[in-house]
């Protein structure tokens, strides 16, 4: 199988995943549970991996919350900085484990920039919203439907010079792109940890710049004569025993990256989308691509997008089609009642991904109607 849908999680982790987890399984009992040797391996199995998210997005490791998925880590961030009632300001590109929060809390939404890979519209409609006020901001840092990179940076100044606390989705973006917690002054970023960080699903990291309401209570290990949730990072934002196995997964996943560089990854993954957009356009379908584009693409073929990535797959090409879980990000590029095929390289991408894809391209029937 050539896998092509690392937006939804990355495929054939790196060797060292999978070799900790199952160390884990056999060594580690619950942390802080205890002061024998297996849960203390535990404990140092997960502070491990709170150094290796600290060296990578420029925190301290007290700062990284674990979370069971991005979605988690989000819902956390977003029950902290707003109430229902409250005025939220988003991107047209959010994907519903932003947008679907929002709605569940009543929250009063404004939606700013809708146009595709341009820069000038991002920044020009959300300091327009963030000048008429508003109790937080949400925005992600790439589109999962068509990789747009929105100016992170230049948001997050923008939120620090009309005082509005914000959340980064880094879903996207985390183990492709640089990410700074320090840099961008964020209250909150979110990210999974089974895609670009190519740890095992279950995984999610919380990074912290504020101290967060807590989603649910329960056990730290730590205060426990005491009925309310601890005050002190990490342990306010993290109820209930840890998926040990998973985090030491994502420690070694953390571990790939930092050897290989995040830059190292982001160069191999845009020379793979260059040449696939490319033999896109060469194919004649509407390809969605432009200039702050990260290694994701959407098509639009002339026959049915669902029946294209069917099509796909039996040919032995993993690519995802429909919404992708952000009907906002559609209807902001229009493809709201088509959907799109949607192809998302990784850290292993090479010229024979693409080679594949384009011979399976040509042999299916829904490509052209």
């Amino acid at each position: 199988m050539i896998y092509l849908d690392n937006g939804a999680t990355s495929f054939h982790k790196p060797a060292a995943v999978g070799i900790a987890v199952a160390e884990a399984l056999r060594r580690c009992a619950n942390p802080g549970r205890g002061g024998y040797e297996a849960a203390m391996e535990a404990a140092r199995k997960v502070y491990e991996c709170r150094e290796e998210a600290a060296a990578l997005f420029d925190c301290q490791p007290e700062q990284v919350v674990f979370t069971a998925n991005c979605t988690h880590g989000l819902n956390i961030a977003i029950r902290t900085l707003l109430k229902p009632g409250g005025r939220a300001v988003i991107s047209g590109f959010e994907h519903n484990a932003v947008t679907r929060p929002l709605h569940m809390m009543g929250v009063n939404v404004t939606v700013a920039g809708r146009k595709l890979f341009d820069w000038d519209d991002t920044l020009t409609e959300f300091e327009d919203a963030l000048r008429r006020g508003a109790d937080a901001a949400v925005f992600t840092h790439v589109s999962n439907v068509f990789g747009y990179i929105l100016p992170a940076e230049e948001m997050a100044a923008l939120c620090r010079r009309y005082r509005v606390p914000f959340i980064l989705d880094a879903a996207q973006s985390a183990g492709t792109l640089p990410v700074s917690l320090r840099a961008l002054g964020a209250d909150f970023i979110a990210m999974p940890g089974h895609k670009g960080l190519l740890g095992p699903q279950g995984t999610g990291l919380l990074l912290c710049g504020r101290s967060p309401e807590p989603l649910i209570a329960g056990g730290t290990g730590s205060e426990s004569a005491r009925q309310t949730m601890p005050d002190f990072l990490p342990d306010r934002g993290e109820a209930g025993t840890l998926n040990v196995p998973g985090i030491a997964g994502l420690a070694a996943g953390l571990g790939y990256l930092r050897r290989t560089g995040v830059n190292t990854v982001c160069r191999r993954e845009h020379r793979g989308l260059e040449e696939c957009v490319r033999d896109l356009r060469r194919l004649g379908v509407r390809v969605f691509a432009g200039e702050h584009q990260a290694a994701t693409v959407s098509f639009v073929p002339a026959g049915d997008c669902e029946d294209t990535a069917g099509q796909l797959a039996k040919l032995g090409i993993a690519v995802r089609a429909g919404l992708h879980c952000a009907p906002l990000a559609h209807e902001s590029a229009g493809t709201l009642d088509s959907g799109t095929v949607r192809i998302s390289f990784g850290y292993d991408a090479c010229p024979g991904q693409n080679e594949a894809l384009r011979r399976a391209l040509t042999r299916c029937p829904s490509l052209r109607g």
